[in-house]
């Protein structure tokens, strides 16, 4: 099992890897895939395309940005080209334009008002958050069909991968790589046996594919990019958009931490630093999914921490970025990240105990320690539910990513202070998270059908 540290950790934007993220990507592939029908049948009717948005995605895309984003993705835009734009104009250009062009022959009728369909009845089999995409010819005759499934992360896959590949993901077979690993346990033992730390091994598999200049350069990129939004988001203020009327705290919690030092300890700065994020990422601004976009606050509240206050260095945050990528990506392969999935216990949970992982690694744990301390974490966000008050997220989102950092964080303390000897293991840990997240009512997986979503008092 490999799964690429640039994969998993990769600048986009908000509100939503699996809710805005992906779908861009599957429109902008299913564009290219009718360029390449075009190639090889030449209609002659008049075409257009239409997308109709199934489970969770027709449950809370519209407060995710889902249609916003299929249209970007129709007029060729992918998460990371517009993660600096303005995109509320960016978004109105592409909505008023009622056709695609598909090449330079080409034009594709399509109105993102009538043309994105939210269909609420049952979602499709395969996965929750499903995406039909269709070209139409003369009286709505489908000529082209294709269904993408968005599986948290920003990843996606069409209808044919989803049904032959575990996870599902696309990966690389274990025997492919130096130190393949596709549990925890194994990993343990592969750094045993080698003398090298979970970095180590995982900087060696990473540049079978790239070069450890491409591979710093990335990850240089990924902690510019954290670093940006965690300072942009301590910076400013106003409200949230979506109609809840959320104001942003983050500034004013950090102003207060800078005027009284004194009274602040690590839990105000990890609130503040993560809140940051999460308020970027609610505001639609650049972020980085860590591993997703609704757990994008928890690793760089962690790392910034350390950054700032206990003066890391460049090849720290490397090392961190490797030992939590490799973590997370046994996460993702052995159960979900996504909320759509599993509920907040995949993404939030994810994030602290890749966070905690990759905050023992540079504090000098030893891999079983580094295991441990993913383990506390993620087991203490067991049975999380992922429940969006109106589809936005904020509420309970933006502090939820607060208290996964405070949780890594203490994780990381508790681990780093005994042997690494411990009862229940990262890999039984993992199992029992699918397992919670096989079990939970789809009331509590981003439908913002149940707990604190339908709980709230209108006044």
């Amino acid at each position: 099992m490999f799964i690429s540290v640039l994969d998993l950790f990769k600048v986009g934007i908000g509100p939503s890897s699996s809710h805005t993220m992906g779908p861009m990507v599957a429109a902008s592939e299913f564009v290219h895939l009718v360029k390449q029908t075009l190639l090889t049948n030449e209609f002659t009717q008049d075409i257009a395309i239409r997308c109709t948005l199934k489970g969770s995605l027709s449950a809370t895309g519209k407060g995710h940005g889902t249609d916003r984003a299929i249209a970007l993705g129709l007029h060729g835009y992918l998460p990371k080209d517009v993660a600096n734009y303005d995109l509320d104009s960016l978004v109105q250009k592409v909505w008023n334009d009622h056709s695609i062009k598909i090449d330079d022959t080409h034009l594709a009728k399509f109105s993102a008002s009538n043309d994105i369909i939210f269909d609420t009845g049952a979602p499709l089999p395969e996965h929750p958050n499903g995406m039909i995409f269709e070209l139409l010819g003369n009286d709505s005759e489908v000529l082209l069909s294709e269904t993408y499934f968005s599986i948290g992360g920003g990843f996606i896959n069409t209808s044919s991968e989803i049904g032959t590949l575990v996870a599902p993901l696309k990966m690389t077979a274990v025997a492919s790589h130096p130190y393949g690993f596709d549990s925890a346990q194994l990993m343990m033992d592969m750094s045993a046996d080698s003398g090298l730390s979970i970095a180590a091994m995982k900087r060696i598999n990473e540049i079978e594919f790239i070069s450890e200049q491409e591979l710093d350069q990335g990850l240089d990129l990924i902690w510019q990019a954290m670093t940006r939004c965690i300072e942009r988001g301590l910076s400013t203020d106003g409200t949230l958009p979506g109609g809840l009327n959320i104001p942003r705290r983050a500034k004013k919690l950090y102003q207060q931490l800078q005027e009284q030092p004194d009274k602040a300890d690590v839990n105000d700065y990890l609130c503040a630093y993560a809140m940051a994020v999460n308020e970027e990422n609610a505001d639609g601004h650049m972020v980085v999914t860590a591993p997703t976009n609704g757990a994008a606050g928890v690793i760089p509240a962690i790392l910034y921490y350390f950054m700032i206050h206990d003066n890391g260095s460049i090849q720290q945050v490397r090392d961190f970025l490797l030992t939590a990528g490799a973590v997370g990506g046994l996460i993702k392969h052995l159960s979900s990240i996504s909320g759509a999935e599993v509920g907040c216990q995949g993404e939030v949970g994810s994030a602290a105990s890749m966070a905690a992982a990759g905050l023992c690694a540079i504090r000098g744990g030893t891999a079983q320690q580094i295991e441990h301390a993913a383990e506390i974490a993620l087991e203490h966000h067991l049975g999380m539910t992922c429940d969006p008050v109106g589809g936005l997220v904020q509420v309970p989102c933006i502090e939820r990513n607060g208290f996964g950092a405070i949780k890594a964080y203490a994780a990381t303390s508790l681990a780093i202070r005994g042997n690494g000897e411990h009862f229940m293991s990262l890999d039984n840990c993992i199992a029992a998270m699918k397992e919670t997240g096989l079990e939970m009512s789809v009331k509590f997986k981003e439908t913002s059908l149940g707990g604190l979503a339908i709980t709230i008092t209108e006044c």
